[in-house]
């Protein structure tokens, strides 16, 4: 197979949906010789800020002189964003070629009535992927939940990271913060350090002890508090913390929140300060509060649920972001009201768009539901077009607000 065709072929997995349970990636893994165990892991869970600690945490490993694998999801652009090492998207033919590998063994599972699922093929291919590559170290981030989520092959990490835990997919999860916070803690094993934030809620610091307490870990629970803000712009901030000054270009408090966690979780790893103070500088997250324009000022930010949206009205009201001109599209099955009833209020105006994902909510219904906290709000089904038309609508003194569905971030700015 070439690039698309694997490309292709993964995607067609996603008509099996998504199964959370072990058993299978397990399977599969044994057939390739479990990849995943020649790996040094460092595994991230948690609701929000999986991706910009995961990051960090890579580019400190990076920095420090290892050869690291980074695992995350989803893309925005390109799909290789998924699996990148030492900060390169992996190759299309390396992926390829790694793709055409597990299928092989997809379809011998296949004739026993086991069926691989889009998100276990993926991981499967991205362990060959960093094993080919020699990786000493991989990021790993969970895709859904912690305990059945297909990365949760893992034996034994090297360190754990729980981040912000809210609610979100609580159908398959849970509908409190202690079962989610359960579900993420899934991945912690016997005999690991885990770093978590003073942040999180009492009901998930309370889960997140008990796990670590049955499994004989030790548990750190870093004060992002101590992060004494230097220099603050809507453009990166300056902070100092433990006696070292850091700059990074993430913004919003939330981030400062990551950046604690990832400098406590490469503490434990051992990592260098000044690789530790490259790696936080280094990091660049495409789609997370991310300035891409100037004049006009246009921010994209993926989110889908109340937290992110949390996140995101607090980083347009502390940097006093006026004449905001939105473009949204978001998934069915997300906290959609939670979502909108933060942010549109803050809007001048809206643009709905239908991502081009199954699970899309249709734009013209989102229009109806922003429609309650906005008065200047119109529907273009298809995202692009949609964009096209906000940059033409947007004064040079306004603001372009791009948010929602990661599928619509690709929509939009994909190749």
């Amino acid at each position: 197979m070439n690039f698309n065709e694997s490309v292709e072929y993964i995607h067609s997995l996603l008509a099996f949906g998504i199964k959370p349970g072990l058993e299978r990636i397990s399977k599969l893994l044994d057939l390739l010789d479990n990849p995943q165990d020649k790996l040094k892991i460092v595994h991230i869970a948690g609701t929000n800020g999986k991706g910009s600690t995961s990051t960090m945490i890579s580019n400190m490993l990076i920095a420090d002189g290892h050869k690291t694998g980074l695992f995350t999801s989803p893309y925005v652009i390109d799909f290789c964003e998924r699996i990148q090492i030492d900060g390169e998207n992996v190759s299309k033919d390396i992926f390829a070629e790694c793709v055409s590998e597990v299928r092989g063994k997809i379809e011998e599972l296949n004739k026993q009535d086991i069926i691989i699922t889009e998100f276990e093929a993926i991981t499967v291919s991205a362990f060959l992927c960093f094993l080919k590559a020699e990786c000493e170290y991989v990021v790993l981030e969970v895709g859904l939940g912690g305990r059945f989520d297909a990365t949760n092959v893992v034996k034994k990490p090297e360190a754990v990271v729980i981040t912000s835990i809210s609610l979100d997919h609580i159908a398959i999860l849970g509908d409190t913060i202690e079962k989610i916070a359960f579900e993420k803690c899934g991945i912690i094993k016997e005999n690991i350090p885990v770093i978590t934030s003073s942040n999180q809620t009492d009901d998930a610091i309370r889960v997140i002890n008990d796990t670590c307490n049955n499994k004989n870990c030790s548990l750190i629970i870093t004060n992002p508090q101590k992060a004494e803000t230097k220099e603050d712009t809507i453009f990166g901030t300056e902070f100092m913390y433990e006696n070292s000054v850091y700059k990074t270009r993430l913004t919003g408090n939330h981030q400062l929140e990551n950046t604690v966690n990832a400098i406590e979780c490469a503490k434990t790893l051992r990592i260098s300060e000044n690789a530790i103070r490259q790696g936080v500088e280094n990091t660049r997250m495409i789609a997370r509060m991310e300035i891409i324009g100037e004049k006009p000022l246009i921010i994209r930010d993926g989110g889908h649920n109340e937290g992110c949206a949390e996140a995101l009205y607090n980083f347009l009201t502390k940097y006093n972001v006026k004449n905001i001109n939105m473009l949204i599209g978001l998934m069915a099955d997300k906290d959609v009201e939670g979502y909108v009833n933060k942010i549109a209020p803050l809007c001048k105006s809206v643009v709905t768009v239908t991502p081009s994902n199954p699970r899309a909510l249709n734009g013209e219904e989102l229009k109806e539901i922003i429609e309650k906290y906005c008065d200047n709000v119109i529907f273009i089904n298809n995202p692009k077009e949609g964009y096209k038309y906000i940059l033409s609508n947007t004064g040079k003194d306004e603001t372009i607000l791009v948010c929602g569905s990661f599928y619509m971030m690709s929509d939009i700015f994909g190749e």
